[in-house]
């Protein structure tokens, strides 16, 4: 009776309120078989079709994977090529990304030498010591073929590539110091993301005129805390150069099973989107230490990036790259997770914190801080309305505190979206 339904055998037979007679019972069975025979075909037709949507299901993930074992086959004779060639690699730079980036490298080829090259005597010591980096990753082994030290002709001698993680506001003065040890032929591999205050340059721009000449270059960016990355945690990036052949140098050299490298042409939406999505991070961290809510999150976000989006847009980004891993995947783990650094930044802002006081006891750089000034620069020169973007540079500047930006632009004319 249940699983028939009252009202369907009710619609079938109408049975007076009288005591139901013997032609009454029986006009009640077959209204009962009738619906029963009705469901029972139902469920079959719908099993049927259950069946059929899980075989399209495992005929479609089966052709995927057919797919991706034609192109591993091919790739994996082109990795292992590139990697017997390679002997070895030198990192720009002792912070955390760097590290990774080279401990990756490290572990995929135990023949590689990888080589830091700092500035700091005793950070250098520690590493050749104790391998591990106890200043950004002190939680972390480092692989036995990583080495630090301080003596540029040392570290480039005989480098197959360059990481060069030196944070955006020391590049120029970092590669100019050492342009003549650095071979004009020798491929820069970029993890830096910012922009150069007072210039206004991306990394593409500060390279090449900080060495006097064109460099090979690929810029890597998206969604990827070095921490996870020692940790062996799934992790996408992109690697972008108008060089299509070094891109796909760069994504057969850093590709493993925990981290994926997708390509690019589009060098300026990837640096661009790398960029600014610091500086909304610091925003997302304004709200969350404002104890705003979730749907103030959410809502800052979604603005801030169609914000990005307008910028990167006149600049000759492509939407597609805004889209993706370097666009809106960096801005989601930048936004939301708390192991940013530039999010960590916007709730102590948001809590009461002057930035001197974050700043003063930060021990790594939060690129945000110095780009969001650069932000109002470029909204100017390409005639675009930033609120949240310019309202982080205000913040910044002590000209606006934490909630009166955050109502300040929660009380601007209501808009058409686009």
């Amino acid at each position: 009776w249940k699983v028939i339904g009252r009202r369907d055998v009710e619609r079938k037979v109408r049975t007076p309120s009288r005591a139901t007679s013997g032609s009454d019972r029986g006009g009640l069975e077959a209204a009962m078989d009738d619906i029963l025979l009705r469901k029972s075909k139902d469920m079959r037709i719908d099993k049927i079709k259950s069946s059929v949507e899980d075989k399209q299901v495992l005929e479609s993930w089966e052709k995927l994977m057919r797919w991706a074992r034609i192109k591993e086959s091919k790739e994996q004779e082109e990795e292992k090529e590139l990697m017997e060639k390679v002997t070895k690699v030198c990192v720009f730079g002792g912070g955390s990304f760097g590290t990774a980036m080279g401990t990756l490298l490290a572990r995929k080829k135990s023949q590689l030498e990888v080589v830091l090259l700092l500035r700091d005597p005793k950070m250098c010591a520690t590493i050749n010591d104790l391998h591990r980096n106890s200043k950004y990753l002190p939680d972390y082994d480092l692989p036995d073929n990583v080495h630090a030290t301080t003596d540029p002709t040392e570290a480039l001698r005989d480098a197959d590539f360059i990481i060069h993680a030196i944070p955006v506001q020391s590049s120029t003065t970092f590669l100019a110091a050492i342009k003549h040890r650095i071979p004009e032929s020798l491929p820069i591999l970029a993890v830096s993301k910012g922009l150069e205050v007072g210039t206004g340059k991306m990394m593409s721009e500060v390279i090449p005129d900080a060495l006097g000449r064109d460099q090979p270059v690929v810029f890597l960016s998206g969604p990827s805390f070095a921490v996870e990355m020692m940790q062996k945690r799934p992790t996408t990036v992109v690697a972008a150069s108008k060089d299509v052949q070094l891109a796909r140098t760069a994504q057969l050299l850093f590709a493993c099973p925990y981290l994926r490298v997708n390509t690019s042409s589009d060098v300026i939406g990837v640096e661009v989107a790398g960029a600014l999505k610091n500086v909304l991070a610091i925003a997302a961290g304004v709200v969350e230490g404002l104890d705003l809510g979730n749907n103030a999150l959410a809502a800052l976000t979604a603005q801030g990036c169609s914000e990005i989006r307008w910028l990167s847009r006149k600049m000759g980004a492509k939407s597609a790259t805004l889209q993706g891993a370097a666009g809106v995947g960096d801005i989601m783990l930048t936004c939301f997770v708390n192991l940013s650094r530039n999010r960590t930044v916007g709730v102590r802002l948001g809590k009461g914190e002057s930035i001197e006081e974050i700043l003063a006891s930060s021990t790594q750089v939060a690129e945000g801080v110095a780009t969001a000034s650069v932000v109002v620069h470029l909204a100017s020169r390409y005639k675009v309305a930033l609120p949240v973007l310019t309202a982080v540079a205000r913040i910044i500047a002590g000209q606006l505190s934490p909630r009166e930006a955050v109502y300040g632009i929660m009380n601007l004319p209501q808009i058409e979206e686009r």
